[in-house]
């Protein structure tokens, strides 16, 4: 393949002079390079897209493009990677699918070399095959010196006759070689480095990763520095500790449920203890006119929950316990337990209207359910509510009539309720 007709050097010509590339077919000028069959180069330079250029595909052995055009890579997929050469990897398989490339495409890896070479900022270009110059001189002629003059003879020692400088012979490799070489060739890797490989252009945002295990590494910090307290403890003068202090830190322990104040709420301040702790639902309305029978007309702010857990150790040995949870219906109530009740706050259940987060710690649906479990009690008949669909809030059904599956749905939220908080609060799980 001449220089005048090589696809690569024609492309790298066009690119290095800032010319127009324009793209035409059978019908005249096209605007897309997919509707196109040839590339206009220059005013003289017009080719098929699907020209074999003198780059060859990974893995290939070819060594001619025009005898195994199936190696190399058409002149169409390099001047798509040149001109796509700064969009983002997927952009690029997007341009490249519509282009018609699905196979026989230079890849994303290869993109930015290829590219290089085309605008003449790199000499030296993988898998580039040398081009072959066609030569002018007719067969058999002898070689001569370009730029030389005769050089004066030497009379030799005997007096022979003075001779020139003998021409150097030029190599010429073994084709046993060439074939070994072509081989080596073949199976060689290209390595690439960190450098080479990972060339986004787009930037990254870690921001919600930061977020996401903020708080958790708030109570690694805090369990170790218990654990240094602790120690530190154990070694200094026992102490009488005070009562008062003991039973405050011992209600502080306890995990707490925030439920809305809304009137519309399933689950209120009236019939809460009777569903949580007895596993009945029992309607609002219902549970508020009882209390108010029995004297009670205003409800708590503050309602302890007692719930019993079985748990069966290794040895097949079943044991109950008891544990205590507290549920509060506002921020206020919440106040009560100390600066830090929102660390032990496992469970908001809300009726989906954003109203009920004004007053809390976090006011944005999205994180505040990143920070405590959501939970959204509804009836069976009730559709999917859309306001917490992207709340991270899991919805739970009770049954208007049938109250003997109230067990089942109650044992539900506790089974969900205990993952989370094993998962992201630990030290509230109690038993």
């Amino acid at each position: 393949m001449s220089s005048g007709n090589d696809a690569l050097l024609a492309l790298r010509q066009a690119v290095t002079s800032k010319t127009t590339v324009t793209y035409t077919n059978d019908s005249g000028p096209v605007s897309t390079l997919s509707a196109a069959t040839h590339i206009v180069l220059s005013p003289i330079s017009t080719l098929p897209k699907a020209t074999p250029t003198r780059l060859r595909k990974p893995g290939a052995n070819g060594t001619d493009p025009q005898s195994n055009p199936q190696d190399f890579f058409a002149l169409g997929a390099v001047y798509l990677a040149w001109q796509l050469r700064d969009a983002s990897g997927a952009e690029y398989m997007k341009q490249v699918r519509e282009n018609g490339y699905t196979v026989g495409f230079v890849s994303v890896t290869e993109r930015k070399a290829v590219a290089d070479w085309v605008e003449d900022k790199v000499q030296e270009l993988s898998g580039l095959v040398p081009a072959e110059v066609e030569s002018t001189t007719p067969p058999g002629t002898p070689p001569q010196l370009r730029n030389t003059t005769s050089l004066p003879s030497v009379p030799s020692a005997k007096g022979a006759e003075s001779t020139s400088s003998p021409l150097k012979r030029r190599y010429v490799a073994d084709p046993a070689d060439i074939a070994v070489v072509k081989k080596i060739k073949a199976n060689e890797i290209e390595l690439q480095d960190r450098n080479t490989v990972l060339r986004g252009i787009k930037p990254n945002n870690f921001n919600s990763v930061k977020i996401a295990i903020s708080d958790k590494l708030k109570k690694l910090k805090e369990a170790a520095s218990s654990r240094n307290n602790s120690s530190t403890s154990w070694n200094s003068k026992p102490t009488t500790p005070d009562p008062k202090l003991q039973a405050r830190k011992a209600r502080n322990q306890y995990p707490i449920i925030m439920i809305s104040s809304s009137p519309t709420s399933l689950v209120t301040m009236y019939n809460v203890r009777r569903f949580l702790q007895d596993a009945v639902f029992e309607p609002s309305q219902e549970a508020r006119m009882r209390a108010a029978s029995e004297g009670n007309a205003r409800a708590e702010d503050v309602i302890p929950i007692y719930r019993k857990r079985t748990t069966i150790d290794p040895s097949g040995r079943e044991t109950e316990t008891q544990t205590r949870y507290f549920v509060v219906d506002s921020a206020e109530a919440l106040a009560k337990f100390g600066a830090d009740a929102w660390d032990r706050v496992v469970c908001v259940m809300t009726t989906g209207q954003a109203w009920q987060f004004r007053p809390y710690k976090w006011q944005d649906p999205k994180t505040l359910f990143h920070h405590v479990k959501g939970i959204h009690f509804s009836w069976t008949h009730d559709p999917p509510n859309p306001k917490i669909k992207d709340w991270n809030v899991t919805e739970l059904k009770i049954d208007p009539n049938r109250r003997h599956v109230d067990k089942s749905v109650l044992a539900h939220f506790w089974r969900i309720l205990d993952q989370w908080t094993s998962a992201n609060k630990p030290s509230l799980m109690q038993g």
